[in-house]
C-alpha cells in the first residue's frame, strides 16, 4: 500500500468515520480515523506518514478549530494538510474553516468526487 496516500479521519461520530473509510479504501486510501481531536492528534505525533487529515470541525471537547491551531504551532504536522469536513454549511462556514488553517472544506453530506479532487489535489 502507498503510505503516501494514508489520510487520517478525525471525527467525533463513528457512522461518518465508517462511511468515509469504506469510500476511501475503495479509492486506494489507507485510512486511520479517530473519535476526537485529541486522539487525533496523538496519532499524528505517532504515525509519521500521514499524507492529510479528514477533520470534523464540530467535536465536544476539542473542536477541529482548536485541532488545526494545535497542529500549526507544531513543526511537524503543520505541514500536514487539513480539509475540513463538517455539518456546517452556512454562509461563511466555508471561510471560517479555511481561515482556522483548513485546505480545503467540504460539507455533509459528502460528495465524493468533491472529496476525491481535494484528496487528489493535496496528496
Amino acid at each position: 500500500m502507498d503510505t503516501k496516500k494514508k489520510v487520517l479521519i478525525i471525527d467525533d461520530d463513528k457512522r461518518n468515520i465508517f462511511a468515509l473509510t469504506a469510500v476511501l479504501k475503495a479509492k486506494g486510501y489507507q485510512c486511520l480515523s479517530a473519535i476526537g481531536a485529541e486522539e487525533g492528534l496523538q496519532l499524528l505525533e505517532e504515525q509519521k506518514d500521514i499524507a492529510v487529515v479528514l477533520m470534523d470541525m464540530m467535536m465536544p471537547g476539542m473542536d477541529g478549530y482548536e485541532a488545526i491551531a494545535k497542529m500549526s504551532q507544531d513543526l511537524e504536522l503543520k505541514s500536514i494538510p487539513v480539509i475540513a469536513v463538517t455539518a456546517q454549511a452556512m454562509v461563511g462556514d466555508r471561510e471560517r474553516c479555511l481561515n482556522a488553517g483548513a485546505v480545503g472544506y467540504v460539507s455533509k453530506p459528502i460528495n465524493v468526487e468533491s472529496l476525491t479532487a481535494l484528496l487528489v489535489k493535496y496528496i
